[in-house]
C-alpha cells in the first residue's frame, strides 16, 4: 500500500491512518463492505457502509492517478527532456487534466497550423520574435526563412504565429490559470436553436439563459445538457476575453519596447486563446460540471431509494393489490398476511365499459370474503379515478377498510420480466402487477429488490447520469440496506439473496435448490456442512442470514457464528439462560451490566460487545419498524376542495435539488419548494425531508388551470 496515498487520505477523509490501513487491508483480502462494517468495526474504528466505500474509491483513484503520473515521466524521460523541474511539478499534480496540461507539449503531434510551420522552417522566426530583441525590421529577418512553401513575408509572419500561438497554448500554466478565470469570470448561456422544435416546451427557460458557472445549480446543468442532446439548445460558455488576453499578455510578452513584434504576438495570443485554448477549456469546465451534476444527481437518487426501501412494512394485513387501467380494465390481487395470492380478478368502473355498479359488487364481495384490511392503489393510469371508486367502495363496506395509494414505478418492469414470468408463470402481466404492487405495501424491500434500481423512479434526471456509476451507486445502496436489515435464510428469494454479502449467483442457486430438495434449513452450519457455502463465502454472508424455528436460537440473531463463543461466555458469566433470548427479562439484565468487567473477564472488545447485547435483547429487530407507518385512509380529496392555508398530512414522494413532491390524495403530488421548507438557509431539501417522511404540510398556493398545488412546510397565513 501507498504510505503516501494513505497519509493524503486521512487528512482529506478526517479518518486516522490506522483506520485505513486496515480498511485496505480487510478490502484487499477479499471481505465485502457490509461485512466489514459490520463485524469488524474493531479493526475499522467503527467505520460505516458509505466511509468504507469512500475509502476504496479514492485510493483506487490515487492509485491510478500514480500510475499515469509514472508514465507521463518515463514518456518524458524517453525523450530526453524530463527534468526536476517538471518531476517536481507532475508529483504536485492532484488531477489528471493538471497531469495532462503538463505533458501536452511532449505528445506527439497531429498534423497542425503549428506543426505545418515547424515543418517550413519557421520555428528560428519564432523565436527570434519571443526574444523581443531584434536590430532592424522584422520584415527583413522574415526573408531570410522564404522557400517554396512559405511565398511571401505575410507568410512566414503568420506561421510564426501559429508556432507561438501552440507554445502558449501547450503552457501547463498558463491553461491552469485560464481554467480558473473561465470557472470563476464565466456564464453558462443558452439559447433555443432557430430552427428547433420544443412542442411541449419543456427548455423554455433555458430559451434565453445565462448563469455564471461558478454558481449554477446542478440540475440546470443536466436539464440544459440534455437540451442540447436534442437538439433544442444551442450552449456555451460566455466570457469577456480580455481578462484572458490581458492575463496571457502580461505574462507573454516580456519586452513591450519593439511595438512590431508586440502587435504580432498580441495576434498569436488571441489566436492561441480563441482557436486552441478556449474550445479545449469550455470542453473540460462543461465535461467537470457534467460530472459534479451526475454525483448530486445520483447521490439524491440513491438517497431517495435508501428512504424507500426503508419504508415500513405493513404487517399481519390482508392486502388488495389494485393496478388501475381503464380500457383492459382493473386488475386485482388479494394478498395474505404473508403476501401469499388468494385471488385474481378484474373490475371495469371505467371508460369504455363503465360497469361501476358491478366493479363495486365485485369489490364488496372480495373484502367480505377475504377479510381484506387495507386496498394498496397504484398511482400509474386511472389512478385517482380508481381511488374515487374505490372511497366509495369503503362508504358502502361494513369492514373498518382503508387505502393506500402506492408508489407502482417498475412494477410494470417487474411483471414482465423472467424472474416475475418464472413466478407466476401463469398468469397475465397485468396481473402480476397487481400483486407487487399490493406486496409493496406488505413487504417493500422484498419487492422491489425484484426491480432494477434505475426503474423505481425516485431520481431527477436519471436518463443523463453516466449509467455505469449510476448502477454502482443504486446497487450499493440496495446492499446496503439488505444486508443492514438481514434476511430469513428459508424464505428470501433469489432477488434478495443477490445483495447479500458474498453470496453469487451459483451459491444462491445451490441454497434454492437445497431447499426446494431437503426443506428448510435447520441452521447456519448446514451451509458449510453440506458444503453449499466455502468457509470465505460462510465467512461474508453467515451473520446476515437469519433462521427462525431452527435448532440453535443464536441463529435468528445479527451475531455472526465466530462470536457464538463469545456469547455463550456472556450468558454464563451473567447467569441468563440462552431461552430468554429477546424477553423483557434478558433486557432488564443486560441494561444493568458494567460493560468494562465484561470486556476484561471475556476478553470480547466492545463493538461486538454492544452487538452482541442489542441482538439478545431484540433478536429480530428490524430498523423499518422505528420509522412512521404510511398514511391510510378513507376518503378521497379534490383539488377543489383545497383552500390557501389549510393543513394536511402527506407522504414524500421524491425529494430533488428544488425541492420535494408530496403525495397530499389529489391527482397530482404537490410541490413543496426549497424555499418554503425552513426560515433559516438550507442548501439542499434533504437537509430537512427524506423519501417516505409523514409530514404535516400547508397548500400556499392552487393553480386549478394546470391541476396543480404548491406547499409549504411553513403556515401559511
Amino acid at each position: 500500500m501507498n504510505d503516501k496515498i494513505i497519509n493524503e487520505l486521512a487528512s482529506n477523509l478526517n479518518i486516522s491512518i490506522k483506520s485505513i490501513n486496515n480498511t485496505l487491508k480487510l478490502l484487499s483480502e477479499g471481505n465485502t463492505i457490509p461485512f466489514i462494517a459490520r463485524y469488524r468495526k474493531e479493526v475499522t474504528g467503527n467505520l460505516d457502509e458509505v466511509q468504507i466505500r469512500e475509502i476504496e474509491e479514492k485510493y483506487n483513484y490515487e492509485i491510478n492517478l500514480q500510475k499515469r503520473k509514472d508514465e507521463v515521466k518515463r514518456l518524458i524521460d524517453e525523450k530526453g527532456l524530463l527534468t526536476d523541474e517538471l518531476t517536481s511539478l507532475i508529483d504536485k499534480a492532484t488531477k489528471l487534466v493538471e497531469i495532462e496540461d503538463i505533458y501536452r507539449p511532449f505528445k506527439e503531434k497531429k498534423k497542425t497550423k503549428a506543426t505545418e510551420a515547424i515543418k517550413n522552417g519557421l520555428e528560428p522566426l519564432a523565436k527570434i520574435i519571443m526574444s523581443f530583441n531584434i536590430k532592424g525590421s522584422i520584415e527583413d529577418i522574415a526573408k531570410k526563412y522564404l522557400n517554396n512553401e512559405v511565398k511571401t513575408i505575410d507568410d512566414s509572419i503568420t506561421g510564426a504565429e501559429y508556432i507561438i500561438a501552440e507554445w502558449i497554448s501547450d503552457n501547463a500554466s498558463f491553461r491552469s490559470k485560464i481554467r480558473y478565470l473561465t470557472y470563476h469570470n464565466g456564464l453558462l448561456v443558452s439559447q433555443k436553436k432557430k430552427t428547433s422544435i420544443d412542442e411541449l416546451k419543456t427548455y423554455e427557460m433555458y430559451y434565453d439563459f445565462k448563469e455564471e458557472v461558478k454558481y449554477i445549480k446542478m440540475y440546470r446543468v443536466l436539464a440544459i445538457n440534455r437540451g442540447e442532446n436534442e437538439g433544442v439548445l444551442k450552449v456555451g460558455i460566455s466570457l469577456d476575453e480580455n481578462i484572458i488576453l490581458d492575463y496571457l499578455e502580461s505574462k507573454v510578452i516580456k519586452n513591450k519596447n519593439n511595438e512590431e513584434l508586440v502587435n504580432i504576438v498580441k495576434i498569436a495570443i488571441k489566436d492561441s486563446y480563441k482557436r486552441l485554448i478556449a474550445p479545449s477549456i469550455e470542453r473540460e469546465i462543461r465535461s467537470e460540471l457534467q460530472e459534479k451534476a451526475e454525483d448530486v444527481a445520483i447521490n439524491n437518487f440513491s438517497d431517495n431509494l435508501e428512504k424507500l426501501l426503508m419504508q415500513p412494512p405493513i404487517k399481519e394485513k390482508v392486502i388488495l393489490g389494485f393496478d388501475p387501467a381503464y380500457r383492459t380494465g382493473c386488475k386485482l390481487a388479494v394478498l395474505d398476511k404473508t403476501g401469499k395470492p388468494l385471488k385474481i380478478s378484474v373490475i371495469y368502473p371505467h371508460e369504455p365499459k363503465c360497469e361501476y355498479e358491478k366493479s363495486k359488487e365485485i369489490v364488496l364481495k372480495l373484502i367480505d370474503e377475504y377479510k381484506i384490511d387495507v386496498i394498496a392503489i397504484g398511482n400509474g393510469t386511472a389512478s385517482r379515478e380508481s381511488e374515487s371508486f374505490i372511497a366509495d367502495v369503503i362508504k358502502s363496506s361494513d369492514r373498518n377498510v382503508e387505502y393506500i395509494i402506492v408508489n407502482e414505478a417498475g412494477a410494470s418492469v417487474y411483471s414482465a420480466s423472467d424472474l416475475a414470468i418464472k413466478e407466476f408463470p401463469n398468469l397475465h402481466v397485468e396481473e402480476r402487477s397487481a400483486i407487487s404492487i399490493g406486496r409493496r405495501l406488505s413487504d417493500p424491500l422484498s419487492e422491489l429488490v425484484k426491480i432494477d434500481p434505475e426503474s423505481i423512479g425516485v431520481g431527477l434526471y436519471q436518463h443523463d447520469v453516466n449509467d455505469k456509476k449510476l448502477k454502482n451507486s443504486l446497487n450499493f445502496t440496495v446492499e446496503k440496506i439488505v444486508n443492514q436489515i438481514g434476511v430469513n435464510l428459508n424464505t428470501a428469494s433469489s432477488s434478495i439473496l443477490k445483495y447479500i454479502s458474498g453470496l453469487t449467483k451459483s451459491t444462491i442457486d445451490k441454497i434454492i435448490n437445497y431447499r426446494d430438495t431437503y426443506g428448510l434449513f435447520k441452521n447456519r452450519n448446514e451451509l458449510l456442512k453440506k458444503k453449499i457455502l466455502n468457509e470465505k463465502t460462510y465467512e461474508q454472508a453467515i451473520g446476515f442470514l437469519r433462521i427462525t424455528n431452527g435448532d440453535n436460537i443464536l441463529d435468528i440473531t445479527s451475531i455472526h457464528p465466530e462470536s457464538y463463543d463469545h456469547t455463550l461466555k456472556l450468558l454464563a458469566y451473567l447467569n441468563i439462560p440462552i431461552n430468554l433470548i429477546g424477553t423483557n427479562e434478558i433486557q432488564e439484565k443486560l441494561d444493568k451490566v458494567n460493560k468494562e468487567d465484561i470486556i476484561k473477564n471475556i476478553s470480547i472488545d466492545k463493538y461486538t460487545l454492544d452487538d452482541i447485547i442489542d441482538a439478545l435483547e431484540k433478536p429480530l429487530r428490524d430498523p423499518r419498524d422505528m420509522l412512521p407507518k404510511p398514511v391510510l385512509k378513507k376518503e378521497i380529496l379534490h383539488l377543489e376542495d383545497l383552500k390557501v392555508g389549510m393543513k394536511l398530512q402527506g407522504t414524500v414522494r421524491n425529494v430533488v435539488d428544488f425541492g420535494a413532491f408530496v403525495d397530499i390524495g389529489i391527482k397530482n403530488d404537490g410541490l413543496i419548494h426549497i424555499s418554503k421548507m425552513s426560515n433559516k438557509f438550507i442548501k439542499h431539501p434533504s437537509e430537512i425531508l427524506q423519501v417516505g417522511d409523514i409530514i404535516d404540510v400547508y397548500v400556499d398556493d392552487i393553480n386549478l388551470d394546470k391541476q396543480k398545488v404548491s406547499l409549504s412546510l411553513k403556515e401559511v397565513n
